[in-house]
């Protein structure tokens, strides 16, 4: 069972590292976002999937684990979580503080992962409530209110006020 431990360990290791990597991205992604620089934020997005593929690759191989401790263990797999497992290692006091701490350095991590996705979907929001306004003001001073400007048989012409042909001036 030291074995499947220590494996368990290095697989949280592991894991933490590759949301280290998520997390450097995260905060990158946070100045692109500002910046509103496409091309950079695609390029972050195509290294955080190539992370994330690591990191379900490393889930699957601590589901085996814990499934393998659970079953060593004679236990139910759902109910075994890593505090758990950590007050049944009272026996093995080395593996249970190396558990242990991964366990809280994986957990501060995932902590400040979620912290940075909050501000970066708040940065999202923002510009796209921006670039909405936007096109909600330049549609609307397309739909300028007509005039009662009336010709000689006495109908409406349907002029505009303000006259805009197109929203953008080719010329520049």
């Amino acid at each position: 069972m030291a074995s499947l431990v220590e494996t368990l360990i290095d697989v949280l290791n592991q894991e933490d590292a590759q949301y280290q990597k998520l997390i450097e991205l995260s905060s990158q992604k946070t100045m692109v976002i500002v910046r509103a620089d496409l091309e950079g934020l695609q390029r972050i997005t195509d290294d955080e999937q190539l992370i994330v593929e690591e990191i379900n690759s490393l889930e699957k191989t601590r589901t085996q684990t814990m499934n393998e401790i659970a079953k060593i263990l004679n236990t139910d797999v759902t109910g075994l979580k890593l505090k758990v497992l950590i007050s049944l290692l009272g026996k093995s006091p080395k593996e249970q503080k190396a558990l242990s701490q991964v366990h809280d350095k994986l957990h501060e991590t995932l902590h400040e992962m979620k912290l940075l996705n909050e501000r970066n979907e708040e940065l999202l929001n923002s510009a796209r409530e921006m670039v909405d306004f936007n096109l909600n003001l330049i549609q609307s001073m397309r739909k300028a209110p007509e005039t009662a400007n009336y010709d000689k048989g006495a109908y409406n012409t349907g002029s505009l006020i303000g006259g805009l042909s197109s929203g953008f001036d080719a010329k520049q």
